[in-house]
């Protein structure tokens, strides 16, 4: 999306009133049902909305200012930088070709004094000339090997040159080779010893809030989130979330200019609503029972977010009684699965029943039947 404030027309010091008026000055403007015979103009209606939906929540509006500021100031020191960069390119690349054409002439010349003599001495060869200069190291690149063939087959052409021409002041000399070919030869070398670029900076982070039903968690269903910019974004949720496990989705964040892309976080929330609570990995519940269940036991059933189970409740089991079905939760990511934990409630009868009132009187003032 384009500057937001550039497309509503306000300054971006401008308040909140003066951006709702900009807005509903322009929405009327360029809305599609006063403008039927333009094709555009439903894509610049909610280029509009869109810039009014980022520019009326102040978070959002302050998120976005001190992207831009940031991206400016980075910009401009880049800038800088590039030129000065630039600058001291040049210079390392004519130092150079002056030092390399140099170290070829001075080859050439030794190379013809030991033919002259016709000795057994080894000519120096554009390889020696290229370790002497950078390293035995620089001999294990393939540009540099490149770079030293280039310069050989220079030499041999200034030769062959010298040799077909009548004598003239300077015709044999390699110095004659074209400085261009030597700039040439150590940009392909420089490269090799140039310190990597950083990596480009960041964008802020944006957040979002998915709400997921234990269910969900259990079955690893794939997720739909909706973004301020009218995006939709889909992830699958995986073994080790729970609820407000934050899951970082990369690139899917704000888009700035000269930045890379930020990162889109998403935070998850249970659903309150649901019967079932977490707590880490492992699904809480309640189960009502009788009064009688509770005192004498019984066999039951529960229901658990993917269906019922079987259990047993022991004999004078009171309301801080806390059952356990192990591996029953969440997995936890590490090959771990978290437990079904069943909390007891004892209910009493919808209508009162006067034997048990009698019992509990009974048991209450100590006359036993």
């Amino acid at each position: 999306m384009r500057d937001p404030y550039s497309i509503l027309g306000v300054k971006r010091d401008a308040r909140h009133e003066e951006i709702k008026a900009a807005w509903r000055t322009k929405a009327k403007t360029v809305h599609p049902d006063a403008n039927r015979d333009d094709p555009d103009a439903s894509a610049r209606f909610a280029e509009i909305g869109q810039a009014y939906d980022l520019l009326k929540d102040p978070k959002k509006r302050d998120l976005y200012d001190q992207a831009r500021k940031a991206a400016e100031k980075k910009q401009r020191g880049e800038t800088i930088m590039q030129q000065r960069e630039a600058a001291r390119e040049a210079a390392e690349r004519a130092k150079a070709a002056e030092k390399l054409m140099e170290e070829l002439a001075r080859a050439d010349a030794r190379n013809r004094a030991q033919t002259g003599q016709k000795t057994d001495a080894k000519a120096e060869t554009a390889e020696d000339i290229v370790e002497r200069i950078f390293g035995a190291e620089a001999q294990n690149d393939p540009k540099v090997q490149q770079a030293a063939e280039a310069a050989k087959a220079a030499a041999s052409a200034a030769k062959s040159d010298g040799a077909g021409e009548t004598a003239q002041p300077g015709a044999g000399d390699d110095r004659t080779a074209p400085t261009s070919l030597a700039a040439n030869i150590f940009s392909a070398l420089v490269r090799r010893f140039r310190t990597p670029q950083p990596a480009p900076e960041k964008a802020p982070d944006i957040t979002a809030e998915a709400t997921v039903t234990v269910a969900d968690l259990l079955e690893h269903k794939w997720m739909t989130v909706s973004l301020a910019d009218e995006r939709e974004v889909r992830f699958q949720l995986e073994a080790g979330m729970t609820d407000g496990h934050v899951v970082r989705l990369k690139g899917q964040g704000l888009k700035l200019p000269n930045m890379a892309r930020g990162d889109l976080a998403v935070t998850l929330l249970a659903a309150r609503d649901d019967a079932f609570a977490l707590r880490g990995f492992d699904i809480h519940t309640t189960l009502p029972i009788s009064l009688g269940d509770a005192v004498l036991g019984c066999e039951t059933k529960v229901r658990t977010p993917l269906g019922e189970e079987n259990i047993t409740i022991p004999a004078w089991s009171g309301s801080d009684r806390v059952l356990r079905l192990a591996g029953k939760g969440l997995a936890d990511g590490k090959g771990g699965q978290g437990d079904l934990v069943i909390e007891l409630r004892i209910v009493l009868l919808e209508k009162p029943d006067e034997k048990v009132t009698d019992l509990m009187r009974h048991m209450r003032e100590g006359l036993y039947l």
